[in-house]
């Protein structure tokens, strides 16, 4: 990702120009990336057949076999590699997530913590706990329309994340469940009273992002997260596609979004909390700021490859 810093009178713009970044990992499976919040994740689930270092993950397609892993093992849903490989990727068992080696070099398998961030981001109100952590954020990571979800989904995928119904293998019989209907996730993070490990599930029906324990021989999806985003900064004259004023702001303040369109906004305060988010049109933008308290505030304004940040003085 490319920083782009423009000086635009008392206002200093921090843009990032998403670069079409790919990662690849050993088998030569090639993923596209997505920038959210402060976040880097593969658009797609992980669907390698080695860790990074190039060993092979034992495949385990034997149903008593799977159900008695202590060690790494992978499948396919229904053991079908051919049609569930593209798009929906591998399930995986925790042990293979511990060994630190699955993603691709420069990624990791997120931690619950992590994944909290990611959820919180998409919706302020988000609760971490053994719960529905937020009833909204669910239709901005799940893919819309019903090709890879069933009936019900009323998804808009507005933060790229592109989540899949791609069903999991529970952790009881070994049984392959919920194709086009569930995604599940693992986390890095064990819960230590128990021998369980916190997931994510996100369903066709609802917005629900659901932040559970599950035991470490169910067969999930994972989505690898990268370790540092690039933070490379080029200094160059940018041309003023957004202009925010007035600045310093009272009860409202224009966004003039020039010929961009779908543009997502969120306003940040001093200790990173997302405080409001909107999307934008094209052209000028009245945003109703009377109810944010007194103090620096950061917008970013976000499109399809790039992203911008800026300063905001609310009076």
């Amino acid at each position: 990702m490319k920083k782009i810093i423009l000086l635009f009178a008392s206002l200093v713009f921090f843009t990032a120009k998403d670069q079409a970044q790919t990662v690849t990992d050993k088998d030569g499976n090639i993923y596209d990336t997505v920038h959210i919040g402060t976040q880097v994740w593969l658009k797609e689930n992980l669907a390698t057949t080695k860790f990074n270092d190039g060993s092979l993950i034992p495949s385990v397609p034997n149903r008593t076999k799977w159900f008695a892993l202590t060690s790494p093992g992978y499948c396919w849903y229904n053991n079908d590699s051919a049609t569930y490989k593209n798009p929906y990727g591998a399930l995986y068992n925790w042990y293979t997530v511990n060994t630190g080696k699955l993603c691709p070099t420069g990624w990791h398998v997120p931690t619950n913590e992590e994944w909290h961030t990611l959820v919180k981001f998409l919706d302020p109100s988000a609760t971490d706990c053994y719960c529905t952590e937020s009833s909204l954020a669910g239709n901005d990571l799940k893919e819309a329309g019903l090709t890879h979800w069933g009936t019900g989904n009323t998804a808009t995928n507005s933060s790229g994340f592109t989540a899949l119904g791609g069903g999991f293998r529970n952790y009881y019989d070994s049984s392959f469940e919920g194709h086009t209907a569930v995604a599940y996730y693992w986390t890095a993070t064990q819960y230590t009273p128990n021998p369980t490990v916190w997931q994510r599930i996100l369903s066709n029906g609802n917005a629900n992002v659901l932040e559970y324990l599950d035991y470490k021989n169910q067969g999930m999806s994972v989505r690898c997260m990268q370790d540092s985003p690039a933070t490379g900064v080029n200094e160059i004259n940018y041309k003023n596609i957004f202009k925010l004023y007035p600045d310093p702001a009272i009860d409202n303040v224009y966004i003039d979004c020039a010929n961009e369109q779908n543009v997502q906004m969120q306003a940040y305060n001093i200790i990173g909390e997302c405080v409001m988010q909107r999307e934008l049109n094209d052209g000028v933008n009245n945003i109703d700021i009377h109810f944010l308290q007194k103090g620096i505030y950061t917008i970013r304004l976000t499109g399809s490859n790039w992203a911008v940040q800026c300063k905001m003085i609310k009076e």
